[in-house]
């Protein structure tokens, strides 16, 4: 059981980063996963006040403030329609409706737990991270980063040009997934993100041999493209699977994932 001793709710972000910066003080974000920790917490940081919890759609960019509960990704109009339903399908399966009404797209990013279909679906997409000292970096980057006190305020996702599809494996409809994978085909990149390996999504790009398949039949490039992901990817076992029966998946999912997109039969699907 977590027990807290203080909380505050922030009246500024300056004075949430200077709280923030003992280690015994936490930000509370959705407290979904926090609370089933067993420490103690000195001081309760909110961030309600200071930080959005709505999607800003722009021009070039979906800009999405770090509070925004993962049910309204998942039901956004707009980026389901950009992503071709993608964002809904990577949230769907997320433990239940209430807890998506509840849990926040900034904690979990700034969390990048291993089982995150958020982190997976994210890494697909132009996305950056604003932070508030850090200012603007790319998602790759920052989850490579170390753990540090700074705060994000949003998540950014450009409107670069693209197809994607995202599908994940699991024992149960609503338990973590054993594999996820997300897909993104850029004009001259395509991309695979492959999480709950079980550790952290890893990025696998579409080397020279693959790319130049990719104006074969679908069946022949979706072949390539799921050999060289099960070759790379990086997997383990735990309780939910072994790590050969990982990288059995992620050549199935990324294979489905890129039919999904570029097979004429699934042309209706957006």
């Amino acid at each position: 059981m977590i027990t807290i001793k203080k909380y505050v709710r922030a009246e500024s972000l300056e004075q949430a980063y200077q709280l923030n910066q003992k280690r015994s003080n936490r930000i509370l974000g959705g407290m979904l996963w926090m609370k089933m920790s067993s420490n103690t917490v000195q001081c309760a940081i909110d961030l309600s006040d200071v930080i959005s919890r709505e999607i800003d759609e722009r021009e070039d960019s979906f800009v999405i403030g770090a509070m925004t509960p993962l049910r309204e990704l998942e039901t956004n109009k707009s980026l389901n329609q950009y992503t071709c339903g993608a964002i809904r399908e990577s949230l769907r399966s997320i433990v239940g409706i209430q807890f998506r009404n509840t849990a926040t797209v900034g904690g979990s990013v700034y969390g990048r737990f291993g089982f995150s279909d958020v982190l997976t679906m994210l890494l697909a997409l132009d996305t950056s991270v604003q932070l508030y000292r850090g200012g603007i970096v790319p998602l790759e980057t920052y989850a490579n980063m170390p753990y540090d006190n700074d705060i994000i305020v949003n998540i950014i996702i450009k409107k670069t040009p693209l197809k994607t599809a995202y599908m994940s494996s699991r024992n149960t409809r609503t338990d973590f997934p054993v594999l996820a994978c997300a897909i993104s085909f850029y004009k001259d990149e395509q991309r695979v993100v492959i999480g709950a390996r079980p550790q952290k999504a890893m990025i696998i790009r579409a080397d020279e041999n693959v790319q130049k398949l990719i104006d074969s039949e679908a069946e022949v490039y979706a072949q390539a493209l799921a050999g060289q992901v099960k070759r790379e990817v990086l997997t383990s076992s735990n309780m939910r699977g072994s790590a050969e029966y990982r990288r059995h998946l992620a050549y199935v999912l990324t294979k489905r994932a890129s039919l999904h997109i570029l097979d004429p039969k699934e042309a209706g699907i957006c």
